[in-house]
């Protein structure tokens, strides 16, 4: 960790944790950020999905909910950032206090509820920026047509966007992950396949799953997007499981990330990059080079963090990727897509 970065978080652990992200994202804007740009070398650059990424570690949706930092983010070493939920509708999200750290765990929890400034205002903020950008999909909580919410957000900002995420995997939206059945789910994602086909530049589009489904509900997942014309898969959102936490936040409600969902996050990975051959982004508790590297060895073509980020600050974002760097040249890898899926068969 940097001396600026540690000077930071212990300033920023001070405060009630949402107005801790705000100063943050408020600093990133002053020009307090990382500088550089991605960290890049022959072994990290990888495609995805048709996108031509420097290195395959990612910014997850959540951190720059509104897109107010977009530059200074694609500054700070990531190859790709993606920015958002955003609903067609601005909407304020469930009341505060709603986002806990758990230091103890190394995790967090939170139950925003898709708090954003709507499509229209995020879009704006979003033409020409650096770098790959994505947009995390959302649909607004009093919608009556959550489903077509999805079509409507990239319609209007696909145009803005690198690649798009169909988010249905959200615990803090009622009934949210009630999409992600299979008969649901088949009819959102041939609605959001509709309003892709329509835009000059269709952009590549992923599906972020939940880590608590069944064995059979990944399977049926793994069939519904095989079977649509999305680009790839996440895997995984927050999970509402508890098992072994320490912190004294534990029994507040929400969604939870961070270190203790590495392992089950991972293991749906694995599994669904068993079942499917479109590319996956390993979301869920990566902290270290070493932990980036185990998802691209249970089947990711890429990673993304963020709660690490509360913790080991945005320098950890440069150490991850230069320590991949060295794991891969270790292992006598090329590239990352020699490396992917070689380690599947250690979690499924």
């Amino acid at each position: 960790m940097s001396r600026l970065d540690a000077i930071g978080l212990r300033i920023l652990h001070g405060l009630e944790p949402e107005r801790a992200h705000g100063l943050a994202l408020a600093a990133l804007r002053a020009g307090l950020g990382p500088r550089g740009g991605p960290v890049t070398s022959d072994r990290l650059r990888t495609r995805l999905a048709g996108l031509a990424l420097p290195n395959p570690i990612g910014l997850a949706a959540g951190f720059d909910k509104n897109a107010t930092a977009v530059a200074p983010l694609s500054r700070a070493g990531f190859g790709f950032i993606e920015v958002g939920a955003a609903t067609p509708l601005p909407q304020p999200g469930n009341p505060r206090p709603r986002l806990f750290r758990l230091g103890d765990d190394r995790a967090a929890i939170n139950r925003f509820g898709f708090n954003n400034d709507g499509m229209e205002v995020i879009a704006s903020r979003l033409t020409g920026h650096p770098g790959i950008v994505g947009l995390n999909l959302g649909a607004n909580k009093t919608s009556r047509d959550r489903a077509g919410d999805f079509a409507r957000v990239l319609t209007h900002c696909g145009p803005a966007v690198d690649f798009a995420t169909v988010n249905v995997s959200s615990p803090n939206t009622e009934k949210l992950r009630d999409l992600q059945g299979k008969a649901a789910l088949t009819a959102l994602l041939a609605g959001v396949a509709e309003a892709n086909a329509r835009l000059a530049r269709p952009v590549p589009v992923f599906l972020k799953i939940a880590p608590d489904l069944t064995p059979s509900e990944i399977e049926d997942v793994a069939e519904v997007a095989g079977a649509s014309h999305i680009a790839g898969l996440m895997a995984t959102n927050t999970t509402l499981a508890r098992d072994g936490l320490r912190g004294p936040h534990r029994a507040e409600a929400g969604g939870l990330s961070g270190q203790p969902l590495f392992e089950r996050s991972t293991a749906v990975l694995a599994r669904l990059s068993s079942l499917t051959t479109l590319p996956i982004i390993g979301v869920g508790g990566v902290s270290s080079a070493e932990q980036a590297y185990a998802k691209i060895r249970a089947g990711a073509s890429a990673v993304q963090l963020y709660t690490a980020l509360v913790y080991g600050g945005l320098s950890l974002v440069r150490e991850i990727a230069h320590g991949l760097d060295a794991l891969l040249a270790r292992d006598g890898f090329t590239s990352v897509a020699d490396a992917v899926g070689t380690g599947r068969a250690d979690w499924t």
